[in-house]
């Protein structure tokens, strides 16, 4: 199921300029790497298709569902999709204009996908799966940046039929390995938000071998 319900003003004119510095810093990391996975600032192409399959966890089974991927980089999760058999009804979206660009070069031809840098053309589909879009906070304050994850979790959710899933840096990660640029979130206060604000439905992933957790949000 894909419905065009709109975005409900997301990006606020506050978070705009967020979108504008991130989006730079990816498109300068694809450029530097190509569509690999440290062109969108993963360390290894292991731990991408690990966060992967826990974000489609929100899918379950159902082969017939529409998907969301918001962030969707160079599209390598169409080629992880691909490779474990699973075909979806998929909407790709980045805010890097040649991340897209990369991707339809790469996945262009596959019928069943789309790939998308216009906000505005974002359609709600049965659900939404973000990778690694709150990591990067570069010189943001910390208040300043969690506004704007409240504001895209609720984008997520206005996108999301029925679930949508999401991956953050951990509070419990290692205090010397954490980075002043990145973003640390707490996945007890995360839990708490997603089940007051989004659905009873939550559950949390944080038994997997990297320094983050994952939320699944189902309706």
């Amino acid at each position: 199921m894909i419905v065009d319900m709109g975005l409900g003003g997301w990006p606020t004119s506050a978070d705009q300029a967020i979108i504008d510095s991130v989006g730079r810093y990816y498109t300068e990391k694809l450029r530097l790497f190509g569509a690999t996975p440290r062109g969108v600032d993963w360390s290894s192409a292991e731990s991408q298709a690990l966060r992967f399959d826990k974000l489609l966890a929100v899918v379950e089974d159902d082969r017939e569902a529409s998907l969301n991927d918001f962030g969707c980089g160079y599209g390598a999760l169409v080629e992880h999709l691909t490779t474990a058999g699973r075909r979806f009804v998929y909407c790709g979206f980045d805010i890097s204009e040649l991340m897209i660009t990369r991707a339809r070069a790469r996945f262009g031809g596959i019928s069943w996908c789309t790939f998308i840098s216009d906000a505005t053309c974002l359609c709600t589909a049965d659900y939404t799966v973000a990778s690694g879009i709150f990591n990067v906070k570069l010189d943001y304050k910390k208040n300043i940046w969690q506004e704007y994850v409240v504001n895209t979790l609720d984008t997520l959710d206005r996108l999301s039929a029925r679930g949508f899933a999401f991956n953050m840096l951990s509070t419990y990660s290692d205090a010397d390995k954490q980075r002043d640029e990145l973003y640390y979130a707490d996945p007890r206060e995360t839990f708490d938000l997603c089940k007051r604000r989004f659905s009873p439905r939550v559950s949390l992933l944080h038994d997997y071998p990297l320094y983050e957790f994952t939320m699944l949000v189902t309706k």
